[in-house]
Order: structure tokens, then sequence, then C-alpha cells
């Protein structure tokens, strides 16, 4: 039906080919009872056309919706732009990604006291895990009763294996359930299914929407290798999550990113979730180095707001909110002001392709440039790596 690119976080892109029934049956199953779209319903979800939420939002057709669309950025003239967009187009189903959320709550805007959004019936979010605090800004300054359906999946599927549950309960900070027909589980370090642990999440079963292969990956080396060389015969998708003992799920960022440090692991987003909370910072990015002769560096780089340098104070701020708020552990080595954070077009922070890069991999091999954003944000990394390494 289609041939999807992987955003480029861990890597070179992958050139993802979907079946049209698996990604039919998907789609119909998740907008039917998993975001409960009813026909004439407007469905809307901000993307560009590379990433795979538009192909999802065209979906919608297939339950009846209405698809509504968005050409310009989120951000000019500034982030209230796409809720003065959902006032005027009357949309019922408004999506987004969780940076987007959590820069309006950075920001204090308060949608549902500057827009009638009487017709919104739910909030989607993606791309990222959703802090806590970002739910609690949601239901206080943007809609009471709307539902906020937090969703967790990938491009390589093109559909969820977590997200939203019309009928249950949404608690702060997670994901309401696994989705219809995704055997879904957290493994630990001995391969075995654990509840209310962080474990590395797998698919134990087939599901429809898996890729047929890989575009040039002729022999099916690359496909296997990107999903079941760790459990044979078991579908390792590279997220670290944690299923609680009511059956809802906390996403805590990429397996691959994750932070070692004295042999605890610790997920970027525990990270983030603390670093927000610094009101100069406008974004960060943290990696764990593994350097010769057993040595650790974890440095965290931070992108300051406007008008606000990075200073001993604020550095002091950071760890001291990271230090009460978690454990010493998860105060960085060293925190590193940045001119930007690189992202892909999609939204989504290259950790695993930073990391590469400090850790001496030529950047053309650990980023794809074709597929970010802000490209240039490379050049810091790469400069950085000589003093590393």
């Amino acid at each position: 039906i289609w041939v999807l690119y992987s955003s480029g976080t861990t890597g070179i892109p992958k050139a993802i080919t979907h079946s049209h029934g698996g990604v039919l049956l998907e789609h119909f199953k998740y907008l039917a009872f998993h975001n409960d779209v009813h026909p004439g319903e407007r469905f809307f979800w901000f993307s560009t056309t590379g990433w795979m939420m538009w192909n999802f939002v065209q979906a919608s057709l297939l339950v009846g919706g209405t698809v509504v669309l968005y050409d310009g950025s989120p951000g000019y003239p500034n982030l209230n732009i796409l809720w003065d967009f959902t006032e005027k187009a009357g949309i019922h189903h408004f999506g987004t990604s969780a940076p987007y959320l959590v820069a309006c709550m950075k920001q204090g805007l308060q949608p549902g006291k500057d827009y009638d959004l009487s017709r919104l019936r739910s909030i989607g979010s993606t791309g990222a895990p959703l802090p806590p605090e970002a739910f609690d800004y949601v239901y206080r300054h943007i809609k009471e009763d709307v539902w906020l359906c937090s969703m967790s999946g990938g491009t390589d599927v093109c559909t969820a294996f977590v997200g939203g549950c019309p009928t249950e309960p949404v608690y702060l900070g997670e994901i309401q359930c696994r989705c219809l027909g995704c055997a879904l589980y957290a493994f630990d370090d001995e391969a075995k299914p654990v509840v209310d642990e962080v474990g590395e999440m797998v698919i134990t079963q087939p599901m429809p929407s898996m890729p047929i292969f890989f575009w040039n990956d002729e022999d099916k080396q690359r496909y296997l290798s990107s999903y079941f060389d760790m459990y044979p015969g078991i579908w390792r998708h590279g997220d670290w999550v944690k299923i609680t003992p009511r059956h809802s799920l906390v996403i805590l960022g990429r397996s691959d990113a994750t932070l070692n440090r004295q042999g605890i692991r610790i997920g970027t987003a525990e990270i983030y979730r603390a670093v927000n909370k610094v009101s100069a910072v406008k974004d960060s990015l943290i990696v764990n180095l593994e350097l010769s002769g057993g040595r650790h560096y974890m440095p965290l780089f931070v992108l300051m707001n406007e008008g606000e340098v990075l200073n001993e104070d604020i550095k002091n701020e950071l760890k001291q909110i990271l230090r009460s708020e978690y454990t010493p552990r998860h105060v960085p080595d060293e925190i590193i002001e940045v001119q930007d954070i690189p992202y892909t077009i999609s939204g989504k922070k290259l950790e695993a392709p930073v990391k590469k890069i400090l850790m001496g991999r030529p950047v053309e091999k650990a980023a794809n440039r074709d597929s970010m954003r802000n490209p240039e944000s490379l050049d810091f990394f790469v400069a950085l790596a000589r003093r590393i390494v």
C-alpha cells in the first residue's frame, strides 16, 4: 500500500513496506474502537506528510469521519494557532505531539479560556512520552471534560501498540490500555514478562500491519536485525515500558537511549520531566556514554529560552530538581548549553544518533541529515566528540 521511512532516531531510516489488508484492518480497529471516531466527526492530527500520522489521519474516512488538514507551522505566529484553528474548524478529535502540549504548558497558554472548544471530544498525543504535568495541564487549562488519549506505536507498524479506551478512566501520566490484538509485554533481563516493573517492550504474536519487508533489503537481514535480534521470533520495539497492575502503561523512552548509571537504568523521559520544570530551559537532550577504561560520561544538553543564559544558578537548580525528584544518579556529569536540539522532521529527538556521534562514529553513519528538520544542529556534537574521544 505504501513505503514509509522511519524517523531516523536510531540511525539511517528504514524503508518500511506495508501491506494493504494489514494497514486497513489496524486503522479501522484503532479509529473505531480506541479513538471512538463517529460518522461525521471532524478528525485532525497535526503532522507532516512524511510522518505515519498523516496516513493515519486519512484512514478516519474508514469510519465515516471528516478529515481536517492544516497547512502551516504549529508555532507561527505563536503556539495558539492550532487552538484557534480548532475553534474555527469545529474539530471533534485534535491530535498532536507530546512536545507541542509540553510547549503550550511551558508558555502558560490557556486555550480553554481563550477559545471555544465546546465541540472538542478528545485530544490525542504521541511521538514522545507525555509527562504527568502535561496531563494535569490539559485538564486544567484546555478542557476539563476532554478525553486525553495518549498513544504509542511506530512507523514500523503504522499504528499504535498502546492507546485509548473510551470506557476506561484516564490516569495521570499513563496510557489507558494495550490495543486489541496486540500481545504486548514488558520483558525483564531474563526475557520474562513483568508487571509494575520497567522492561523491554515486546510483541510476542504477529500483528496485521507488521511490515512485509524493507525496500532494497532482499535477504531481509536488516528487517530481522531491527526487530528480532534480541529475542528470536519475538518483536522488540526498542522502548522501555511499565505495565501497571490496572493494565495501563507508562512509556519511559527508547531502550537504546536508556541511561545506565552504576547499574541503574534511567529512562530519558524522567530527566526531561524534571528539566521541563525549570522555566529558563526551553528544551534538552541527554545521553550516557560508555567510554574506554570502564568510564561513563552523562552530559545534559540544554537549549535556553530567549534572553536566558546558562549560569551556575540554573545549573544548580537543574541538579537540585533531578536529585530531589529522583536520585543522585539522575544528576548529569556536565550541563552544556547548545544553540539547538537535533530533531527529525516528524519531531523526535535524535538521542541515539547523538550518542553514536559523541562516541566517535562518523556523522554520515550515525544520522541521516535529510530526515532532520535542523541538520546543522549536529555540527556542535561532531566538534564535541573530538574532545571526548
